[in-house]
């Protein structure tokens, strides 16, 4: 486990290098340039936030604690600021105490997203995770629409050793949930991992598709917990934000799984969507193998982007 951790840390301060050359050097400047805590100082802050992805929102509450912790603290050298700067950073993207009771308790888990993100891969890495933790998990292969998504995601079953439901190519997505629903609920499964279609051209279906699933998991499994999770791909920065949003405008979204930020330079967009959507970010991915997937860990995080050594424990 300490392995695993430690790794997976420096793999996610490798995998944020970019990031890490396109927010922090500039910040850095800001602190070691600037000869006294000004407007001038803030705005070039603010700049440099924003064009790091972590956008307005972020930045404008980022900024705002930054000036009360100074007047607060009676801080007078820029380069102390940095310390304060990273302290807000964290704050702004704890995940909150009961971002992971779905592990406790009998859940569906609706997951979606445009595809290309990496969703049906999550699905089996999340599978395999929950397996791990002694959880009995059923997957639910409701994206139809997709040729390869049944095939990929039963490979991923295999792997994580867990049952799936499928349908044929191109069948009605609800049926499928229907049928896994009924599954759970017959051999007793803890959670009901639903993996789900990811077309936004041609968004009136799919949120109709996505209404339809959400009343049948209503009905017939009405005291599951529910979570929905997008996934969003690291490496579109702003454009992740509003995938997110026009999802959110169908499901109710209660968590973001946030992948291949192994190598992107837009990894600032992790601090954004906490600050924008108000929805945590919960799993964190660097690379294809199922330990690269993790739970989101603000500490680890904000320690991976701005190199700090990781002192901090892993709940995975």
């Amino acid at each position: 486990m300490e392995n695993e951790k430690k790794s997976f840390f420096g793999r996610l301060k490798e995998g944020l290098s970019k990031t890490r050359d396109n927010i922090v050097n500039g910040i850095d400047s800001v602190f070691n340039g600037a000869s006294e805590i000004d407007a001038d100082f803030y705005e070039e802050l603010e700049e440099n936030l924003i064009m790091g992805d972590i956008g307005v929102n972020a930045t404008d509450s980022i900024i705002e604690r930054l000036k009360a912790a100074v007047k607060e603290k009676h801080v007078k050298e820029p380069s102390a600021c940095r310390q304060l700067l990273i302290d807000g950073i964290r704050e702004q993207m704890q995940v909150g105490e009961t971002a992971y009771d779905f592990e406790q308790k009998q859940s569906v888990i609706l997951v979606i997203g445009v595809n290309g993100v990496g969703k049906t891969t999550s699905v089996g890495k999340l599978a395999g995770k929950l397996k791990d933790q002694g959880r009995k998990v059923i997957l639910a292969a409701a994206d139809t629409f997709r040729a390869a998504a049944g095939e990929q995601l039963t490979e991923w079953a295999n792997r994580a050793g867990v049952e799936i439901i499928g349908g044929a190519e191109g069948s009605d997505p609800a049926s499928v949930i229907y049928d896994a629903v009924n599954a759970a609920k017959a051999r007793k499964a803890d959670v009901l991992l639903c993996d789900t279609a990811g077309r936004l051209h041609n968004k009136k279906n799919l949120m109709d598709e996505l209404k339809k699933m959400n009343r049948i998991i209503e009905q017939e499994f009405p005291n599951a917990h529910r979570e929905n999770l997008i996934v969003l791909d690291g490496t579109t920065g702003q454009n992740a934000l509003q995938q997110a949003r026009e999802f959110g405008e169908v499901t109710n979204l209660t968590g973001i799984i946030l992948t291949k930020m192994d190598g992107t330079a837009k990894g600032g967009i992790a601090v954004a969507i906490q600050s924008e959507l108000h929805v945590p970010v919960k799993y964190i991915g660097v690379g294809e193998q199922i330990e690269d997937l993790q739970k989101f860990d603000p500490d680890q995080f904000v320690n991976a982007l701005f190199d700090i050594e990781d002192g901090t424990e892993e709940n995975i």
